[in-house]
């Protein structure tokens, strides 16, 4: 940890939006930090995964790169076959006054190579946060209609009428390497479940949903959203096998 007489020079956050080369471990769009202008993570952790698209909605306070009163350890990357078997990147991200400061690496990965300490200052930090969480430019027609579509789904409180639980709205992608009996058309999966007594097995629920590049994507998710919410989804979505 650096002392107040032991500053570090000053550096620039960018937040880069990439759709993962193996995004089956994720179809969502990793959010990359770059420090000035730098990918850190290609040295340290070269199979590492920056965290989803899909963990930057909400509130500030609840982003994956978030600055808050009390420093924090935060997953900077993970493998795609999960923390557990191939290891992660882990920081620690905290505020001294005007600054924002990264320090305390862990690397479980088998390189253990670490970035160096960062300091960042504040404002231009958390303004990159925000413009981030807010930047739509790197979706493909897939990903807009699987955003509007979930946020249909969830604006409309139907999977709690039936006693369901909204588990994922996800794109899914094509895969022109793969022959066609092993992978689907490009669309949005849904899945759910029903909310079952403690102890008990909850049934688990997925639409397979097919997209189109001739429709406008609001259109696209409008109509998913329609077929959805016309009847109950346990009788329409595929019953997943656990």
């Amino acid at each position: 940890m650096c002392s107040v007489t032991e500053q570090l020079a000053i550096s620039t956050l960018t937040l880069q939006h990439r759709i993962p080369d193996d995004w089956a471990a994720d179809p969502w769009a990793e959010v990359r930090p770059l420090i000035d202008g730098v990918d850190i993570l290609k040295a340290v952790h070269p199979e590492g995964m920056a965290p989803s698209r899909r963990h930057w909605t909400g509130t500030a306070e609840n982003w994956p790169l978030a600055v808050t009163k009390e420093p924090r350890r935060v997953k900077f990357a993970e493998s795609p076959c999960t923390a557990g078997c191939c290891g992660a990147l882990y920081v620690t991200i905290r505020r001294e006054g005007d600054r924002v400061i990264w320090d305390a690496w862990e690397n479980t990965n088998n390189i253990i190579a670490v970035p160096p300490d960062f300091w960042f200052d504040a404002t231009q930090y958390e303004a990159e946060l925000t413009r981030a969480a807010a930047d739509r430019s790197w979706e493909e027609p897939v990903d807009t209609v699987a955003r509007l579509l979930q946020q249909a789904l969830v604006d409309s409180g139907w999977f709690e009428q039936w006693g369901c639980v909204l588990t994922d709205v996800s794109p899914r992608r094509e895969e022109p390497d793969m022959p066609e009996d092993l992978t689907s058309p490009e669309g949005v999966d849904v899945r759910f479940h029903e909310v079952q007594a403690s102890g008990a097995r909850a049934r688990s629920y997925e639409y397979e949903l097919f997209t189109t590049h001739d429709q406008p994507v609001e259109e696209q998710a409008r109509q998913l959203a329609a077929r959805i919410l016309t009847e109950d989804p346990r009788k329409t979505a595929e019953l997943k096998e656990h």
